[in-house]
């Protein structure tokens, strides 16, 4: 057990070396004092993977020291030790992209791949110094197990002693482990889990140095975060803070076509015009139409996603449903009646039709858009040339956005289409005639980021030359981030890690400006009806960006850190399930000082609205209530 110990500790070190700009730790005995609280989780996740080792080890079977049978505890004990430490390591990398230490939630994001195995090879071959490293580690690992010498030594005359002893030891190592499971020997009424290790940090990004990646795992096996939540939140309160069940009339009806581009990992941080006042060294943007774009769109500088998977930027965009610690995709819920831009835009008479250049049902798009609703659904089958497939994720940006604009354009006004792009993303390549085209940056998404500009412009030439462009409105945002390389000035304080850009561009119109007002996901679906006049009542947490309605006041929610971030006014508010655990100003992204001690009204104010949220949230979802009837 001592070995286990040692070698959680070791992967504790290389978690933070391989993740030190993101999690930030100021000194050694900083770090070593984080060690230290992370004992209690060490303790939990060792006990319950060697239960079994345990168990056969102290059980008085009188063959238990003979050869034989240490070598079956041997394998036994690095069979179960090794796979889940094997867990850390993939958090080396894992954790540049999740900002959080690995859960079940993760399998979310394979699941529905068709090539598990080629991406796993992938993964080895391109993260190889990590695979070295593990096996580095485990061989260390044998080699100090080996060295622990087992006598066999039990005589006819100390059976009987040896029997009654070992019930006591049974006895006394029993309670020793339920209690080290639990994490504490006092009068605890439930086990510890991720939030408690925000109770020993000042910092919120240190909670995933104390915890480890074993146990995020092993605590999220079986867990339904989707339950139902009740603050005593009076409906009146939801109302005045969110007002769930929303109707505009703020512009006469009409039916432009909509075309909505999620594009993959494309981090506001790329984007030369949405940060042109943040004051960042040396700044270099990568992508030069949409910059052009821009200054005839209009543009949101201060928005957000509401997840950070690919899946929960669709359910947080056309159907104004975040997710938080589990995807709602995945919940047991997903699949009811749900209105969305899909069922409000058909119900006006729109074709509706979701691409995405994956093979079909990749990243669980399929499924969740059948459950929407939408009329067609495009992907690698549909596109039915392989010869254009990027060799990992789906076919390449500029050719299968040539065939959405082809396809859209034989379809009968209006319409509503939705396209999710792939290659901006790990491995991080462009197709070989563009390999010297565009600047390789200084991270390698830099010139994915480049390539997918590249396509979004060739994209719009050739929509540019179809008769339904002039009465379209393009949106574009990102699903989520990516690689940073500005992270020591801005983009790796833990609320900018969420920071996407939101751009509505309509040709020849007043949609032109730069609104700094925090805005995020769920704010789209709500500013699309608002913009075409849609006359019916309609379910949605979010905000019209484009209404001037002062009740509205924007708003952020997500989850980060094992605790849901709520920014409105001038502070955000760190909610742990059941109460707030601090207060930060809105300028405090860092989370450094928290101000929970200093508390006002207006952060009083913060607590009740996200109270007010989680509980419509769950209980509209479990009570299958997303619509507005």
């Amino acid at each position: 057990m001592f070995l286990a110990y040692f070698f959680y500790f070791f992967a504790r070190v290389f978690f933070y070396f391989y993740n030190q700009d993101i999690v930030a730790v100021d000194s050694l005995s900083e770090f070593l004092r984080l060690s230290y609280y992370g004992l209690a989780f060490d303790t939990t996740a060792i006990l319950y993977v060697n239960g079994l080792f345990i168990l056969l080890s102290i059980l008085p079977f009188f063959i238990n020291t003979k050869p034989t049978y240490q070598n079956i505890l041997f394998y036994v004990y690095f069979t179960t030790n090794l796979f889940f430490y094997s867990f850390n390591f993939v958090d080396f990398i894992y954790y540049k992209y999740n900002f959080s230490r690995l859960t079940l939630a993760a399998w979310d994001v394979f699941k529905h791949e068709n090539s598990k195995i080629s991406m796993l090879f992938r993964f080895l071959y391109t993260y190889w110094d990590v695979l070295l490293l593990f096996f580095l580690m485990a061989f260390l690992w044998i080699f100090l197990y080996k060295k622990v010498k087992v006598k066999h030594n039990l005589t006819e005359h100390s059976k009987w002693k040896y029997v009654f002893s070992s019930i006591i030891g049974v006895l006394l190592i029993a309670t020793i482990t339920v209690g080290g499971i639990r994490g504490d020997f006092k009068k605890s009424t439930r086990p510890i889990n991720l939030v408690d290790a925000n109770r020993h940090v000042t910092k919120t990004q240190h909670a995933d140095i104390v915890l480890n990646s074993a146990f995020t795992f092993l605590r999220t096996l079986g867990v339904n975060s989707f339950k139902k939540t009740d603050f005593n939140i009076p409906n009146k309160v939801v109302v005045s803070n969110f007002n769930p069940i929303k109707k505009y009339a703020n512009n006469p009806s009409s039916k432009p076509n909509i075309v909505l581009i999620i594009t993959e990992s494309f981090a506001k941080e790329y984007v030369g015009s949405f940060n042109k006042d943040i004051d960042l060294k040396d700044y270099k943007g990568y992508t030069p139409f949409i910059d052009s774009l821009a200054k005839s769109s209009l543009i949101f500088t201060n928005a957000y996603a509401n997840g950070y998977k690919s899946i929960h930027g669709m359910s947080s965009i056309i159907s104004g449903i975040p997710s938080f610690q589990d995807a709602f995709t995945s919940s047991p819920y997903a699949k009811q009646k749900i209105e969305s831009l899909v069922s409000c835009l058909k119900s006006e008479g729109y074709d509706t039709s979701f691409f995405h250049g994956a093979p079909n049902g990749s990243m669980g798009f399929l499924g969740y858009a059948n459950i929407l609703g939408f009329d067609h659904y495009y992907g690698m089958t549909e596109y039915g040339n392989d010869k254009d497939f990027d060799g990992s994720w789906g076919i390449w940006d500029e050719p299968f956005m040539q065939f959405m604009n082809a396809t859209i354009s034989k379809k009968k006004q209006p319409f509503f289409s939705t396209l999710f792009t792939v290659t901006s993303h790990e491995p991080y390549v462009v197709p070989e005639k563009y390999k010297d085209k565009f600047p390789k940056g200084d991270v390698p998404i830099h010139q994915c980021i480049g390539y997918t500009d590249y396509a979004f412009k060739k994209f719009f030439e050739s929509a540019k030359k179809q008769p339904w462009y002039i009465n379209t409105i393009f949106i574009i945002t990102a699903d989520h981030c990516n690689q940073v390389f500005y992270g020591d000035y801005f983009y790796n304080k833990i609320i900018n890690r969420s920071a996407v850009p939101i751009l509505i561009f309509k040709p020849n119109s007043n949609l032109v400006g730069e609104n700094k007002e925090i805005a995020q996901h769920i704010d789209i679906y709500p500013t699309v009806l608002d913009l075409i006049g849609y006359k019916k009542p309609f379910r949605s947490w979010g905000r019209s960006l484009v209404s001037k309605n002062k009740d509205e006041v924007p708003f952020l929610i997500n989850y980060n850190t094992n605790t849901y971030q709520f920014m409105r006014g001038n502070y955000i508010c760190m909610f742990d399930g059941k109460k707030a655990v601090g207060f930060y100003s809105i300028q405090d992204k860092e989370l450094k000082n928290n101000l929970i001690k200093k508390r006002n009204q207006e952060m009083n104010n913060m607590e009740i609205a996200c109270k007010a949220f989680l509980q419509d949230y769950f209980n509209r979802i479990i009570d299958k209530k997303l619509t507005s009837k």
